[in-house]
C-alpha cells in the first residue's frame, strides 16, 4: 500500500515539474527583459514603449516566431539604428527570455 502511494506521488511530481519549471522560466525571462530591455522596450502585456521607435515586446510575435528569435539571441541582436545596443545571450536566457515573451502572445 505504501509503494503504491509513494509511486503515484512520485507520478504526480513528475506530471507536474514541467509546468512548475515553466513560471521560473517566465519570470527569470521577465526579470532578464526589465534589466535589459525596458530601457526602450515595454516589457508588458499593455505599457508603451519607452523609447518610441522600439517596438512592445509583446508585438515581437507579430514580426517573427518567437521560437525563431533563439538564434538571433545566441549570435547577437543588431539592428539598424544605434539605439539598439549589440548583445548575445547564452542558452538559459535565451530559454528563459523566449519563455516570457511566449506569455506575451
Amino acid at each position: 500500500m505504501l509503494q503504491r502511494a509513494l509511486r503515484h506521488g512520485l507520478i504526480g511530481l513528475l506530471l507536474i515539474t514541467p509546468a512548475l519549471a515553466a513560471p521560473a522560466a517566465e519570470q527569470r525571462g521577465k526579470a532578464f527583459a526589465r534589466a535589459n530591455c525596458a530601457r526602450c522596450h515595454a516589457i508588458d502585456r499593455a505599457s508603451k514603449s519607452p523609447l518610441e521607435i522600439a517596438p512592445p515586446l509583446r508585438t515581437l510575435h507579430r514580426r517573427y516566431p518567437i521560437n525563431s528569435l533563439g538564434e538571433a539571441l545566441a549570435e547577437g541582436i543588431s539592428t539598424g539604428h544605434a539605439d539598439m545596443p549589440a548583445f548575445a545571450l547564452s542558452p538559459d536566457q535565451i530559454h528563459d527570455l523566449l519563455s516570457y515573451l511566449k506569455t506575451l502572445e
